[in-house]
């Protein structure tokens, strides 16, 4: 049986779809970050089903954000792909103001270990909107704490999210990143695996010397739970 043919127009509307949502998303996690942010628990009774109310909306605001980064790669293969020498401090500051609001609302503390000195050659909002979905995951699986350290690591630049969980299933250890074009669902969890395969597509993207990025997974850590693993030559 012969796939059936894929058509521009049907990847264009889709892709104006999903930006159309992720506009309405903004509007509506920003209308809570601004309710959560100027209220408490003993002030507002609903104080904890806003903030679960903004974690998920920020799930479907990455998800989204995530899809366009990828039809710009796929549906637009000329798309520039925007690698800038950037302090990792810049790029940290940019994912602590997004997570901010989210974290102070489910009590979770978001500790930093960066370098202030270190410079990367990195497309700023790609690796901006994986280390903010590494950081949204953590929270989901955390006690209390996330850890985000940032340094140079045999010469290679390494950001580690990590948290006090009880840490990844063994399953997504040994499966380690998608191979390009392998997005598995799995109806147990509701999972595509988009966040997954969109990091390890940006990580892919990033190349020095003959090497490129790379995603991995770890148990234990700083923090004894997940640490998740993102490496740019």
């Amino acid at each position: 049986m012969e796939d059936a043919p894929q058509s521009p127009e049907l990847f264009l509307f889709l892709a104006v779809t999903a930006h159309d949502m992720k506009n309405s998303i903004s509007v509506l996690s920003g209308t809570l970050e601004r309710l959560l942010d100027g209220a408490t628990p003993e002030t507002e009774k609903a104080y904890g089903q806003m903030g679960q109310m903004l974690y998920q909306t920020r799930r479907l605001n990455d998800n989204l954000m995530q899809l366009l980064a990828l039809y710009k790669q796929v549906g637009k293969p000329g798309y520039p792909f925007d690698a800038q020498p950037l302090e990792v401090g810049q790029v940290v500051e940019q994912v602590v103001a997004l997570s901010r609001v989210l974290l102070d609302s489910r009590g979770i503390r978001l500790e930093l270990d960066v370098d202030p000195e270190l410079i990367a050659h990195v497309d700023e909002d790609l690796i901006v909107g994986v280390v903010s979905h590494a950081v949204n995951n953590a929270l989901h699986y955390t006690r209390d704490r996330i850890l985000l350290t940032a340094r140079e690591v045999d010469g290679q630049f390494e950001i580690r999210v990590e948290d006090n969980g009880a840490g990844f299933p063994p399953a997504l250890l040994a499966a380690g990143a998608p191979a390009s074009g392998d997005i598995g669902v799995n109806f147990a969890t509701n999972s595509a695996g988009l966040g997954l395969y969109f990091s390890s597509e940006v990580a892919r993207m990033h190349q020095h010397r003959g090497r490129h990025g790379a995603v991995r997974f770890e148990n234990g850590g700083q923090l004894g739970g997940g640490c998740f693993i993102l490496t740019l030559p």
